[in-house]
């Protein structure tokens, strides 16, 4: 009698050798069964910390940009932060669906659709804040360059403000149709199990007449390959653009050519973390163990530790030139005002090389990369 043995190279990407049928049932149970007590708790916490956020809008729309410490010597504030950590997060949501898709790696199915969704709702966040800088939100209209009636007046395009709603735009729409596009069998799946006539049309509406026939899946191979080849430069491009905010700027420590790479390099490492973030509670709340599985996780903690090693790269640049171009104002910005532990930013900015280059250190080590705590821990410390 022979015995068949198995030799595994990689780690199965669903665990209990599951059927198709139990796979539908298990990721469609969180759309039609009732929420759970954890879904309950974590919406109670993002309508409050949503509230806060529409308070705080009002705050500064009502009194002004001052509200955010703007005046005569300070031209950015939270705006720009905020714009900038959003977009940045973003950033993940495109890197796993299209970089990822490109080179074939199948592990990114577990996580590429919460991690296009993140980068919808996350661009649309970030787009908020370069209008909500410009004090006037009511005239937002004005920096699109639309045909108007006055005259030589028009848009600056040699304004980043500008760029930055090229590339915002951009990035939104390629975004959202790699995310939809993809969901489209999965709304054909939901219309099929429907239970209700409102909600069978709905869902009906959604999948745009998906039937799974061999033609739809090749056409849906297709474009999702034209989707990523679109959006892989966007990958790129876009915090490059976001980073010209400050590099065409006259400021030090600001006016740099090594902005672009480590802004994305950046991005991409606070993305991932993000993505990590939410996964270790999504499995957790909706039961998904079987499907976000340790490999996963891993996979997104290697990304992590080698985006985090070169951002520490760009940080030990950002010294070195400082000191090596014998400038005095950068010099004084980059050691006396940072660097400098009594300085007043100096604890700030030693808890930023602790958090982004120091902490993910802890994943060269294949037990912390598998671990569950020190993953949600450290990714909520990265962000």
């Amino acid at each position: 009698m022979s015995v068949k043995y198995e030799s595994q190279l990689r780690e199965p990407l669903v665990y209990g050798d599951k059927t198709y049928h139990q796979v539908t049932e298990d990721i469609v149970r969180p759309i039609e069964a009732k929420p759970s007590k954890l879904w309950y708790i974590g919406f109670y916490i993002a309508v409050a910390l949503l509230l806060f956020g529409v308070y705080s809008v009002y705050r500064e729309v009502t009194y002004g940009i001052g509200q955010w410490n703007l005046n005569k010597t300070i031209g950015w504030g939270w705006d720009i932060t905020n714009f900038v950590w959003w977009v940045g997060i973003g950033h993940a949501g495109t890197l796993i669906s299209a970089i990822l898709l490109l080179f074939r790696q199948g592990w990114r199915t577990g996580v590429n659709r919460a991690a296009e969704a993140m980068t919808i709702f996350a661009v649309m966040c970030a787009g908020q804040f370069p209008i909500f800088h410009m004090g006037r939100v009511w005239m937002a209209f004005f920096v699109l360059p639309y045909p108007n009636t006055r005259g030589p007046l028009w848009v600056n395009f040699n304004s980043p403000l500008l760029w930055d709603v090229f590339a915002i735009s951009t990035y939104f729409t390629v975004s959202l149709l790699f995310w939809y596009s993809g969901l489209l069998p999965d709304f054909a799946t939901v219309r099929d199990r429907a239970f209700t006539k409102l909600r069978k049309r709905l869902y009906g509406i959604a999948a745009f007449g998906w039937t799974g026939s061999t033609k739809h899946w090749q056409r849906h191979e297709s474009l999702s390959l034209v989707l990523a080849g679109l959006s892989t430069p966007l990958v790129l491009s876009v915090h490059t653009i976001v980073s010209f905010d400050f590099a065409t700027s006259v400021i030090p420590g600001w006016h740099t050519t090594i902005f672009p790479p480590y802004f994305v390099a950046g991005a991409i490492f606070s993305g991932f973390a993000m993505v990590q973030t939410l996964m270790v509670v999504v499995r957790k709340v909706f039961g998904l163990e079987d499907y976000i599985t340790m490999g996963h996780i891993e996979a997104m903690n290697k990304v992590i530790v080698l985006t985090g090693s070169i951002v520490g790269v760009a940080y030990l640049t950002e010294l070195f030139m400082g000191w090596y171009s014998q400038n005095k104002y950068e010099g004084y910005t980059f050691w006396y005002s940072r660097a400098n532990l009594f300085s007043p930013y100096g604890w700030s900015y030693w808890g930023m090389m602790a958090c982004n280059v120091l902490s993910p250190q802890i994943f060269w080590f294949r037990k912390m990369r598998r671990n569950l705590f020190v993953t949600f821990f450290m990714s909520v410390i990265v962000n």
